[in-house]
């Protein structure tokens, strides 16, 4: 039996028509999947529901993984592929397998030999980068900073000094209701010169994209950025 294939299926990055970032391609193959592979249900039910699936919702096979797949078995999951049976794998927002648990389950994939196919969405990571005007030839994401205060503190400073010695862009992210704090603690530690931008609501009608020197960034008012989900960009005024 030849076995099915493991579709990574890109997410809405919010609340939008999925006509306008997805592509027909990856729109066709996610409405005809049977079984999927997610996150967390409720936002995946939302994302099916929103594309007019081809099967009905309530009897496609939802298989929730959570936020950090604790305990999954995830040789388990591929049996609907083992048995010829196409697998979608959707995660909460944007690209599936990127600072996301399913990245495991394409990684069981590869050693069972079931292909992976990787279909075209939005990732808010590239999106930012693209739209910084920073390095995009060297780049680091480093998933969430510490949230205590010092330790927050050093972490930047470490990331301010690694884009100073490499020219490399450093990329990170917060939890939305901190995001006045993560930029408080920026352009109170940061030196003037260094880059900082925000991409805030990325393929929204709210979306903003904001780069500038810690030096601009210094006596804003932060709390337009409260509860809206955003990409840091943090590099060198040394990169050129």
């Amino acid at each position: 039996m030849t076995p099915g294939r493991l579709y990574l299926v890109p997410n809405l990055l919010g609340v939008v028509q999925p006509e306008r970032v997805l592509p027909a391609h990856t729109m066709a193959v996610a409405r005809r999947l049977a079984h999927y592979v997610v996150e967390n249900a409720k936002p995946a039910r939302a994302f099916l529901k929103s594309l007019s699936t081809v099967v009905p919702i309530q009897e496609i096979a939802i298989v929730e993984i959570g936020s950090d797949g604790t305990g999954t078995d995830y040789s388990a999951l591929l049996g609907p592929a083992r048995s010829g049976l196409d697998v979608g794998l959707l995660s909460d927002a944007g690209c599936p397998g990127v600072a996301d648990p399913g990245a495991r389950l394409v990684a069981e994939a590869h050693r069972e030999s079931i292909q992976v196919i990787p279909l075209v969405g939005p990732s808010s990571i590239v999106l930012a980068l693209m739209a910084s005007g920073m390095n995009g030839q060297g780049f680091i994401f480093h998933g969430y900073l510490p949230a205590k205060t010092d330790a927050r503190a050093a972490a930047i400073q470490r990331l301010e000094g690694d884009s100073r010695r490499s020219g490399s862009t450093q990329i990170f992210i917060e939890t939305p209701y901190r995001n006045a704090a993560l930029l408080a603690a920026l352009t109170a530690t940061c030196d003037a010169r260094t880059r900082l931008c925000v991409a805030a609501d990325l393929t929204l009608d709210t979306e903003s994209i904001v780069s500038k020197a810690i030096s601009q960034w210094r006596g804003s008012g932060f709390e337009s950025y409260a509860k809206r989900p955003a990409i840091f960009l943090v590099a060198s005024d040394k990169q050129g």
